[in-house]
């Protein structure tokens, strides 16, 4: 399986340590470079993405972490700083992983294989589905619920736990929203806020910054996944020709 890179960097050094580094490991195709975030903006975006980028996270006109919320649906951000400060704010963005300069081969060699083991397990629990159901352990000791995806209204996270609010009810479990987020088909289901992940087939209305759905609730849409949000239901909406 060859892993496609893309690196972007205001620095030109920077860049050509990153390119030799993916040039000398077997099963890495590097797929271009930029100078400028913006620039590279519309490859990170388009259906022939990288499965890796790597970013900088001090650059002018556009910051990595500002880049990151824009492409981080399309490829897999990997932060590369010298400044350690920026780590917690990386992975709230949702960062694969934050290379500190200077970056040594055996670091980059390690993000690497972590990045392989994900992409293989993520390839084998791909859909199409097989299945159109999940099943959780409910807060009863003992318990097991099968719960349909197309039941599902939204879900709610709860620090260590989540609330899934279905047709029928709802039902608290010991998960967190990304281990929940990994079984869901991403067509249907979409994250809106930290807290809050929908079923688009039960939005009713989306005005302001709230998605008001069809049982009534309306949820807040948080600024980090609002656009990414508004993008996908752009893609569903009936424009005129004239």
């Amino acid at each position: 399986m060859n892993i496609s890179c893309y690196v972007i960097d205001d620095e030109a050094g920077a860049i050509t340590l990153l390119k030799e580094y993916i040039e000398r490991t077997p099963g890495l195709e590097l797929r271009g470079s930029s100078l400028d975030p913006v620039v590279a903006l519309d490859e990170l975006t388009s259906a022939n993405a990288p499965d890796i980028t790597f970013v900088d996270v001090d650059m002018r006109l556009l910051s990595g972490m500002e880049l990151a919320g824009m492409v981080n649906l399309y490829t897999t951000v990997v932060f590369t700083t010298a400044f350690p400060q920026y780590a917690l704010e990386a992975f709230e963005r949702e960062a694969f992983d934050y290379l500190l300069k200077p970056i040594t081969y055996e670091r980059f060699a390690k993000c690497i294989h972590h990045a392989k083991r994900k992409m293989k397990l993520t390839a084998k629990n791909a859909y199409p589905i097989r299945e159109d159901f999940f099943t959780i352990k409910s807060e009863v000791k003992g318990r097991m619920v099968k719960i349909k995806f197309d039941e599902v209204i939204y879900i709610e996270g709860a620090i260590n736990y989540i609330q899934i609010h279905t047709v029928d009810g709802k039902h608290m479990t010991y998960l967190t929203m990304k281990e929940i987020e990994r079984h869901l088909p991403k067509p249907l289901f979409a994250r809106i806020h930290r807290s809050f992940m929908i079923n688009v087939n039960f939005v009713k209305v989306i005005e302001r910054a709230q998605v008001r759905m069809q049982n009534g609730e309306a949820l807040v849409m948080g600024d980090y996944y609002k656009q990414r949000f508004l993008d996908l239901m752009d893609e569903h909406l009936v424009k005129t020709d004239r």
